[in-house]
């Protein structure tokens, strides 16, 4: 077993959530190996034909994260083990938002409007894994081919991609969006939220509400304090000084000031160590697939490997 390799304990907590293997005749790589060389990349930043060969042919590890990608089955892995330690009440949902932005690398412009014909998954049985509808002619995820739509904008940081999330107060990301980076933080706090979804261990629908959510001045908005309250979901979010003066400016009618609890608003910094934990992963802080869905899938097993880690 190599270093950042599945441990033991980790790969018996994936191993039954998994697509089941090849259709008859046919050969399926070790999906234990599969994993290990996407981890091997996402770790590293490696380009895919430099893979080591203990991990088999690099198109085999390369077309398997893009399926998986595609068909919702990293996001589908991560929810299974968020579901996991919620049944152990190891999660704490008092929650902290925020962005981190993310340089593209060159090679990752360019994307094709018209993208080739991809295979099919080999032995997906309908209502397992497939989490997000799949365009049949390309095999990817509808939208995209355009820098928007992949996810690409300039920003002060030149060409940059932002990744939205939502972490945990252990320092695990609950939720991923990802937006171009000249995207604002306000405007995806609704969005990000809304990705929250964890299932139950029994029955019951998957839990979307936090207990509390922290976040920094970008968030402060009408729209946003509205939002939380009609989730009844209680927030700490500091309000700028201009819409400090508005208010005051209007007197009566300006409303009551905001609550803020500044002991409470230190736990913010949860969500940047999160950042920080994902960024330790190289492929995650330099972006260099074409398109967003990949990346996205790349994000997601850097943070399945987080939660199986901590």
């Amino acid at each position: 077993m190599g270093r950042g390799d599945l441990t033991n304990a980790e790969w018996d907590r994936l191993e039954s959530f998994l697509p089941p293997g090849g259709v008859r005749g046919g050969r399926w790589s070790d999906h234990r190996r599969v994993i290990n060389g996407v981890l091997y990349r996402v770790r590293t930043g490696v380009q895919w034909r430099d893979l080591p060969e203990r991990f088999g042919p690099w198109e085999t590890v390369y077309k398997r994260h893009r399926r998986w990608s595609a068909d919702g089955t990293w996001r589908m892995l991560l929810s299974r083990i968020q579901a996991a330690e919620d049944a152990a009440g190891s999660i704490d949902w008092e929650v902290s938002v925020d962005s981190t932005a993310v340089r593209a690398h060159q090679h990752a412009a360019g994307a094709r409007k018209a993208p080739a014909v991809a295979v099919p998954q080999k032995g997906n049985v309908r209502g397992t894994n497939r989490v997000d509808p799949v365009l049949p002619e390309t095999g990817r995820p509808a939208g995209g081919g355009d820098p928007i739509g992949e996810c690409l904008g300039r920003s002060r940081g030149g060409f940059t991609t932002k990744i939205h999330l939502v972490a945990e107060g252990r320092c695990r990301p609950l939720a991923l969006v990802l937006t171009p980076g000249h995207y604002g933080d306000g405007a995806q706090l609704e969005r990000v939220l809304q990705q929250i979804r964890v299932p139950r261990a029994g029955a019951g629908r998957p839990r979307t509400r936090p207990d509390h959510v922290l976040a920094d001045k970008a968030y402060t908005s009408r729209t946003n304090r509205r939002y939380l309250r009609r989730r009844g979901i209680r927030h700490t979010i500091p309000e700028r000084l201009d819409q400090k003066r508005h208010r005051h400016n209007r007197g009566s009618r300006g409303g009551r000031p905001t609550g803020f609890d500044r002991e409470r608003y230190k736990k913010r910094n949860t969500v940047e160590r999160a950042i920080n934990r994902l960024k330790g992963f190289r492929a995650v802080a330099t972006r260099y697939e074409k398109r967003a869905y990949i990346y996205l899938g790349t994000v997601t097993l850097a943070a399945l490997a987080i939660w199986l880690r901590t």
